[in-house]
Formats: structure tokens, C-alpha cells, sequence
């Protein structure tokens, strides 16, 4: 039985202390939400939001991606690199699903068949974020927010031999699948952003920014490269200063189990050891972009907005990069289209098994791909930061900051 006591109880014990406090329920929400809601600034932002999700819309629809279902409930969800305090679950029909970090797993599944180009949805995401530590306000997380996940099939196919035994010929069609998903990513920021230009000056003058529309190639940095940089500060806001325009790249960072490192299994069924990994094996990529002062024409603070990489599509590298970063326990026992010992995979059997599928000839069916998630309040906290906006709450009607409020109203 749950021991946490009914939401009414906990509106009660709140209501309760802002009395005690010389305050109200009614001073609280006038305050904190209402003033807000009626305000300038978060009508701009939603302005300059609606024309930034439509045309991130249209761009993809004329790629020929395909958009797809929102999935909130899995037996599986995003693992992440980064503390949260748990993931939510829900009981259904006597069964427990997790509620989705971010659609990863349903973004691969997704483009089994080839005719399907890629996907994207603007999907749901809840990350019960750790509060601040210090209990200062960090001003950039949200436990619920939204974004846009893409995922595209890569052209070249590789068989698990050719991973093994052709690293020369296969690391070259990697770098040219890498080119071309940070390609991909450019060429949809580029054209977001001037379709913000074209139709939000107004806004973007109301908050004292503006937004410079971007060339490709965008500055790169990679992730040692990065770090030197960073004394005493953020990576992302170190790299900032020096690149000289909105948005940049750091790339090569080594973080979650379906981004590719390549090569990872070695031909005598060994693996490369973690000591010698370098940025060039890892093919991660964080898109960043930071604000521009309209009035000084300085840079704000840089922000990390996206997060993607070209994937992992062997059944046998998923496997052992799920059990490297102690996702699953053991490797999947597989006889007679069953999996033996399922129920030591918590609840990622389903998925392994679709992984695991060969068509008639033996080919992996599973399907080679690259992607990435655009933070929808992330990106415009980071790109609307100035006289009018400085945290995450600014943008949003009803952001969940972790360091803003004891108890979310609404």
C-alpha cells in the first residue's frame, strides 16, 4: 500500500503553511501563476513557440519523415545517463509500465519498415529531475516537458561480418552517415529559424533578442576539446564564448547504450576496452545554442537543446552495451523463438526479441539509424534568455521546475 498521502492532503498542509506564513492559497496562485499567465513576455514566448514547432513540422513533412503516435506508457523507457530521482510507473490492467523519459526505444521500432524514411512526433517526456542540491534556482529543468524526437534509417546497411572484419570500409560509411545527420539537424534548425525571423520580429523586439539565422556547418567542438575549455563553468557555456554564433556542436560525448561506438566487438569476441575510447569512436552529437542581447549584441549563457547520435543496429553490440552500462543483468537466452530467462531482463525482452529478427536470408531486420531530441522549452529558454526571460518557468504556462515550487498547482 502507498504511503504517500492523497494530493487534497498535501493542498490542505500547503494552503496551511502559506497561512502561517501571512500568505494565501488565492495571494500564491495570483502571484505565481495568474500575474504570469496574463503577462507579455509568456505571450511573445507562445508566439514565437507556435511558428518554431509548426516549422520544425513542415520541414520534416517535406523530408518525407512520417509522424507518428505518442507512446506514454512502455514496458520500457529512456534509461538515461543522468540521475533522476526514479522513473514513474503505472498499473494497468494488473501490469506495470513505465512512463516515458523519452520515446527512444519506440523511435527504432518505428522504422523497421524501409519505406518508412523516418519519424518524428512531439512527444511526451517525464524526468522526475533531482532538486538542486544547494537548493539554488539552476533554471533550465522541468520534470514535464516536451520533444521533438526524429529518427531517420541510414542507407548503409552492414552485416555483423563486415562490423567485425571490414573497420576501414565500415568506419568510412559511418563518417558519411555522421555528416549527414548533423547535415539533416542544420538544415532543420536553419529553416525554424527563419521562419521565427519572417514572422515573430515583433516578439522577438518585446523580449530584447534577436535571432540570427544560422549557415551550415555550424561550429564543432569535440567532447576534450569541450572540456578543456571549461574552468569553473558549464561545458556548454565555455564552448559558448569561443564559438561565435547561436547555435554549435560538441560531438563524441560517450553517454547512453543506443549511441554507436564504433568498433566496440572485437573479431575474438572481445571488446574494446572503455581506456581506449576517443571522441572519434563515439558518434554523439549535442546541439547548443545560446541567446543574442539585442541591445549589446552579446551571446547569453549556452544551453544544450538536442541530443542524437547514429545508433547501434547489431543485436549482438545492443545486447553488450545493455549489459556494459548495467541495464540488463544477463544476455537474453533465445531457443525456439522464446527467450529463456525473460524475466531477468526487467522489461526488455519484447524489445530484444524484435532486435533480434532476421528476414528470410539471414539479414538483420532491425533497422540502422540516426535521430535526436529537440527540447522544446529547453531550445526556446536558451534562445529567448535576456531582459525578459531567465529561467525555465519565464517560457512556460505551467512548468514543473524542479527548483521553483514545493507542490505543482497545475
Amino acid at each position: 500500500m502507498s504511503t504517500q498521502q492523497p494530493i487534497s492532503r498535501s493542498i490542505y498542509n500547503f494552503q496551511a503553511a502559506l497561512r502561517e506564513n501571512g500568505s494565501s492559497l488565492e495571494e500564491f496562485v495570483r502571484n505565481q501563476y495568474v500575474n504570469k499567465w496574463m503577462g507579455d513576455t509568456v505571450h511573445h514566448v507562445m508566439a514565437i513557440r507556435t511558428t518554431f514547432v509548426n516549422a520544425m513540422h513542415n520541414f520534416l513533412t517535406n523530408e518525407g519523415l512520417f509522424n507518428m503516435e505518442r507512446v506514454s506508457l512502455s514496458p520500457v523507457t529512456d534509461p538515461l545517463a543522468h540521475d533522476v530521482e526514479h522513473t514513474p510507473s503505472v498499473t494497468y490492467k494488473g501490469h506495470e509500465y513505465m512512463t516515458t523519459h523519452s520515446m527512444i526505444y519506440s523511435k527504432f521500432l518505428a522504422c523497421f519498415n524501409p519505406a518508412v524514411k523516418g519519424i518524428f512526433v512531439d512527444s511526451p517526456n517525464i524526468r522526475l529531475e533531482l532538486e538542486s542540491p544547494t537548493g539554488t534556482q539552476r533554471g533550465r529543468y522541468l520534470v514535464d516537458f516536451s520533444q521533438m524526437d526524429i529518427e531517420l534509417r541510414r542507407e548503409n546497411q552492414v552485416s555483423l561480418d563486415d562490423y567485425l572484419h571490414a573497420t576501414d570500409r565500415v568506419t568510412a560509411l559511418i563518417h558519411e552517415d555522421f555528416e549527414k545527420a548533423l547535415s539533416f539537424f542544420e538544415r532543420l534548425i536553419i529553416h525554424t529559424i527563419s521562419a521565427v525571423v519572417e514572422r515573430n520580429e515583433e516578439n522577438l523586439r518585446a523580449l530584447g533578442i534577436v535571432f540570427e539565422v544560422p549557415k551550415g556547418p555550424f561550429p564543432r567542438f569535440r567532447k576534450d576539446q569541450a572540456r578543456s575549455l571549461a574552468k569553473g563553468t558549464s561545458i556548454e557555456r565555455a564552448v559558448g564564448k569561443q564559438a561565435k554564433s547561436q547555435f554549435f556542436w560538441i560531438i563524441g560525448l560517450m553517454r547512453e547504450n543506443y549511441d554507436l561506438i564504433y568498433p566496440y566487438l572485437k573479431p575474438d569476441g572481445g571488446k574494446v576496452p572503455i581506456a581506449n575510447f576517443t571522441s572519434d569512436m563515439i558518434y554523439n552529437y549535442d546541439l547548443c545554442a545560446q541567446s543574442l542581447n539585442r541591445a549589446d549584441n552579446e551571446y547569453g549563457p549556452a544551453y544544450e537543446i538536442s541530443s542524437g547520435a547514429l545508433r547501434e543496429w547489431l543485436y549482438e553490440p545492443i545486447v553488450e552495451r545493455l549489459i556494459d552500462n548495467r541495464i540488463i543483468a544477463v544476455r537474453p537466452k533465445i531457443e525456439n523463438g522464446e527467450i529463456v530467462n525473460v524475466e531477468e531482463l526487467d522489461g526488455y525482452g519484447p524489445f530484444l526479441i524484435a532486435a533480434v529478427q532476421k528476414d528470410d536470408d539471414g539479414n538483420p531486420l532491425f533497422p540502422s539509424t540516426f535521430g535526436g531530441g529537440i527540447g522544446i522549452e529547453r531550445a526556446l529558454l536558451a534562445l529567448c534568455t535576456g531582459p525578459k526571460v531567465s529561467k525555465v518557468d519565464d517560457i512556460t504556462l505551467f512548468g514543473k521546475n524542479p527548483d521553483s515550487h514545493p507542490l505543482y498547482l497545475y
